[in-house]
Order: structure tokens, then sequence, then C-alpha cells
């Protein structure tokens, strides 16, 4: 509460976008003490509250006494910066991790459920009926409702998140962010060197007495995906980055990312440490044995430019002559494991993010590997 007080059965008007709506009654009133919400007859200037009887309220309406209504400045909320296509669970394992249905109806009921409170999401129908284009404040906004969703029970893919840009009188604008780092000093060098990496310029470095450094950077969005999990990573979880936007300028030059290709799967089965060893002798595994895969399934980062599928399923020829030390001779290299922010930031345009309940896969968008050979034949034909 801003000013006054507010008590139960009183007569009040709420102030909305479209004016003022007709007199109302506050049928009770909940104020929170410490975790917990009770009942009050009145309520106070700074109390937070929930009221009841007000069958119409949206964020930014002003609740007022009836005989003296005055709106208070309307909350106005900033323009998305990120979006991502959200669409039904295509690949062979759909259905299987699931606990709700997830249709392309339900993921819409979901998402138009999540709009009434997530006042700075956006929701759009996308290129296919079973899609949708979801618009958010940023990587770590749209991380938070994709992670929310896999933990009620939905499975769904997502596309890499791509930056929402204007035109200005001709010029083409995209969104600048403050990113605010607070750090130890043993990790400077370390912080230094990935936001340098990736276009953001320094505005000021400061050192208090214990040994900290708080970093401020101005960086394009774009050049900031991904950033979070990795500063974590690289200062063994004791980094604590901060982000704002701060407005839309010119579109810069940034320094290209650098990714190599990826390892697929060529046939379905499950991993197993025979075909894992042949896959980790061409770059690094992102699975271990065991894992179900399928065909056009990410399963390894190529430590070469391209994409390469490779069998993981494949077992070893049994013949009549064994050695008997053979098979304890396999050595597997540890899978990396991506979160769902290093994820995002990882695939690329032609690649999906599969989430479901229990896992988080990565896949190409067509599975076949002559389908995507024929498709990148024809887009160079074109060029």
């Amino acid at each position: 509460m801003q000013r006054g007080t507010l008590t139960k059965g009183q007569q009040v008007m709420v102030g909305t976008a479209d004016g003022w709506s007709g007199q109302q009654t506050i049928t009770g009133i909940l104020v929170w003490r410490g975790l917990h919400q009770i009942e009050v007859p009145e309520a106070r200037v700074g109390d937070i509250v929930a009221v009841f009887g007000l069958p119409e309220v949206n964020i930014g309406d002003s609740i007022c006494a009836a005989d003296s209504p005055e709106a208070l400045p309307r909350i106005e909320v900033g323009d998305p910066t990120l979006r991502m296509q959200f669409t039904v669970n295509t690949s062979p394992f759909a259905g299987r991790e699931q606990k709700l249905s997830s249709t392309s109806r339900q993921l819409r009921a979901r998402l138009d459920k999540e709009l009434r409170t997530n006042v700075a999401l956006r929701v759009a129908d996308g290129a296919t009926a079973d899609g949708f284009e979801v618009s958010g404040r940023g990587e770590l906004h749209l991380a938070i409702l994709i992670e929310t969703m896999r933990r009620e029970g939905y499975e769904f893919e997502v596309s890499r998140p791509q930056v929402i840009t204007k035109e200005k009188n001709g010029t083409k604008l995209e969104p600048v962010e403050e990113c605010v780092i607070d750090v130890q000093q043993s990790y400077l060098g370390a912080v230094t060197e990935l936001l340098g990496a990736r276009g953001a310029v320094m505005q000021s470095l400061r050192t208090d007495a214990g040994g900290g450094m708080r970093l401020i950077y101005h960086a394009p969005t774009r050049a900031l995906i991904g950033v979070r999990s990795t500063l974590l990573t690289l200062t063994r979880g004791t980094g604590v980055m901060a982000t704002r936007l701060l407005g839309w300028e010119p579109w810069r030059f940034l320094p290209r990312a650098h990714r190599m290709g990826v390892l697929t799967a060529s046939q379905p089965g499950m991993a197993v440490a025979y075909g894992l060893l042949t896959l980790q002798e061409r770059g690094q595994p992102l699975i271990g044995p065991g894992t179900p895969v399928y065909e056009g399934m990410v399963v390894g980062m190529n430590r070469r430019p391209g994409d390469l599928a490779v069998n993981v399923a494949k077992q070893k020829q049994k013949t009549n002559i064994r050695s008997s030390t053979s098979d304890f001779t396999i050595n597997l290299t540890p899978p990396r494991t991506l979160s769902l922010e290093e994820a995002l930031d990882f695939i690329q345009d032609d690649e999906l993010v599969e989430v479901t309940p229990s896992n988080l896969r990565l896949r190409k968008r067509v599975l076949n590997a002559n389908d995507r050979n024929a498709i990148r034949k024809r887009e160079a034909l074109r060029t």
C-alpha cells in the first residue's frame, strides 16, 4: 500500500487503463507475516496485501476509496528483447517422459495462464500451427519460464534465442544492457577475457577492502546469452551477475562466436562404451553409456568444423578369439553436461533443445543426415 488505510467492507473504486470501475466492496484482506498469510480487518501503509471482492484487477491498476478516487501513475513494462520458438515435441522420444499432455492446445493454455501474471512476456502464433513465438526480457526471463514448465510436467522444444530489433530512420537498433559482475580478485582475468571476447565494453572497475571486485560492462543483449552459466563455472560458483536494459542503440559488429561442429547419432538405440570410444576420438561426448539416443540427436562436440554422424550404439563385434584384457581397456572421458542456459547458447539455427521433465536433449531440426545434406546443398546453390 502506498498511502491511507484499507478496511474490510470498505467501498472502493479501481482505476484501470480505460477509466474507473463502479463501486466495489472489499470482502477480505490478507497480509504476509513471514512466510504465512493471515486475515486482518485493516491494512496500513507499507503492508503487502491480498484483497478479496474485486473480480477484475490487472497489474498497474489503483485501488482507491470510493469517496476520493485518485489513481497512482501506472507501471510501464518495457519491451521484450529476446524471442524464442516454443513448439510441440516432435522427437522419436515424444511422450515417454511427460506427466501432462503437451499438445499445442495444452501449450497455448499454459502460456496464456503465464500471461496473466508475467507482464513482460509476449506470446504470438508461430510459423506453424504447433508452435508459438515467446518473447521476454532477456535470456534468464525465458529460461525461468522453460524450467518452470518443465518441472510442471510439460515437454516441448525450443529454438535458439533471437534478439528483437527495431528500426528508426532507416537504422537498425538492438537492445543494449548494463552488466554488473561481482567476483573475487583471483578471477578477474578470466572474467575480463570472457566479456572481452563477446564484445562487451568495460565502464568501471572497483575494488573493496575484502578483495572483491565489481565490474560494470555495457554490451548488446545478444553478447550476454549464456554468460551467466559460464561465469559461474569460471568463478566456481562465487560470481554474481545482474543486468538491466539501458535502451536501444545502432546494431554493432561483434566478434563472431566460434563453435565447431557437432556429433550426431546415426542410429537409434542405447549408447554403449564401445560406440562412445569412437565418439571421443573425434570430439567431446555430451552423453554417457546407457543413454537412449535417436537419429539426429546431438551426442557430442566435434573437434573440427562441420557435423558428423556417429553410431554410439555400435556394439563390439564378438569373435572366437578373445583377449583376456581387451574388455577392460576402454577409458571413457566423462561427458559434459550442459545446463539449460548453456544449451540455449550452444545450439545453432538448425538445432533445437528438447525439454522434458527428466532430460534436456539437443537435436537437429531435420533428423536424417541425408536430408540435412540435401538441404545444405540446395542452400549452397542459391548462394
